[in-house]
């Protein structure tokens, strides 16, 4: 299997071999290529599509690799491709909503050896790494620790700790943050821009956001016997929001979710829940799991062409609309 269309990357951003440790290098050979194919009528080809490509990083002897869950997500053809092109096919051992992270399992021995995990939490801002793909050093970025803080995401999802480096890795999904000693600290998620310039004369600055790998020990065991997170599930409304000054807005709705069927629309300016008013995305999260569990009603008020709705929404594990994976 060909590594064709991986992007070219600055070589002015890429690290130099010669200043890199033994460990280092070996570690760079612990990131694979991840090519997976989703069921067809998979709920989630919808918006992320039936083909996903992105990178995988072995931590197990066995054969275990961590990436980021929307690649894999409901994925019935997993193949990895490692630093000779030689592609060996996998399957899903599991992914987590929470996280981010999921699991595979290839289905032969790897060839070189897993990569350490380091600690997240000792990043500090300032702090050099290198964001690795597939490919070591042409496939890598030099990057700054520019950011640790709370990130809400679109798509009803919300860290704690996000991890933010810059300059940006233009094909992230899955690859490995790397700090200076080797050791896996975080996996690559998003593309983000800072809203605001850095100064006059510097443009907003690119970069990534990185899932900590810290977050993976308390779900991986959960994940390699069951597939998933066994405590109770997050109630999910299947919403996409948008915030801009003080403001949270339906930019999207999941095809047949809850809130689809409950009447939201596109473009409702999201006021209150079950009373409470909404100021952003994090705290509308916080709100809404605070209100019970999956399954439970989540009462909105919004805003819609001149009027003021309420609308009672009936709650969801999301995973449940989910494709369950052929092999586990």
């Amino acid at each position: 299997m060909a590594n064709e269309n991986l992007p070219d990357i600055d070589p002015a951003l890429q690290p130099v071999s010669e200043d890199l440790c033994a460990e280092f290098k070996e570690a760079f050979r612990a990131v694979h290529l991840i090519r997976t194919r989703a069921q067809s009528d998979g709920f989630t080809v919808q918006s992320l599509g039936e083909e996903r490509t992105g990178h995988a990083v072995l931590i197990d002897d066995s054969g275990i690799f961590v990436t980021i869950g929307y690649l894999i997500v409901e994925a019935e053809q997993v193949w990895l491709v490692d630093d000779t092109g030689a592609a060996t096919e996998a399957h899903v051992l599991g992914s987590d909503t929470e996280t981010g992270l999921g699991l595979v399992q290839m289905l032969g021995k790897p060839k070189m050896p897993a990569m350490p995990i380091g600690s997240s939490a000792d990043l500090k801002m300032g702090d050099r790494a290198v964001f690795a793909g597939h490919g070591g050093c042409d496939q890598s970025v030099q990057v700054e620790v520019v950011g640790k803080r709370e990130f809400a995401g679109y798509w009803e999802y919300l860290l704690d700790d996000a991890i933010f480096t810059s300059p940006s890795h233009p094909f992230w999904g899955g690859g490995a943050l790397i700090g200076l000693d080797g050791t896996l600290r975080g996996i690559g998620s998003l593309f983000v821009q800072e809203s605001e310039p850095v100064t006059e004369e510097m443009p907003p600055r690119e970069g990534n956001m990185i899932v900590p790998i810290d977050l993976l020990a308390d779900v991986k065991g959960d994940l390699l016997l069951h597939g998933s997170r066994q405590s109770a599930p997050r109630p999910w409304l299947g919403m996409f929001s948008a915030e801009a000054s003080g403001k949270v807005v339906v930019a999207g709705l999941w095809d047949g979710g809850p809130a689809d069927k409950a009447g939201l629309e596109a473009g409702d300016l999201l006021l209150e829940i079950d009373g409470k008013p909404i100021s952003d995305m994090a705290s509308m999260y916080k709100m809404i799991w605070s209100n019970g569990q999956a399954g439970d009603s989540v009462p909105l008020t919004v805003y819609r062409e001149k009027r003021i709705l309420e609308i009672e929404i009936t709650s969801a594990n999301r995973c449940d609309f989910y494709k369950k994976p052929g092999l586990h």
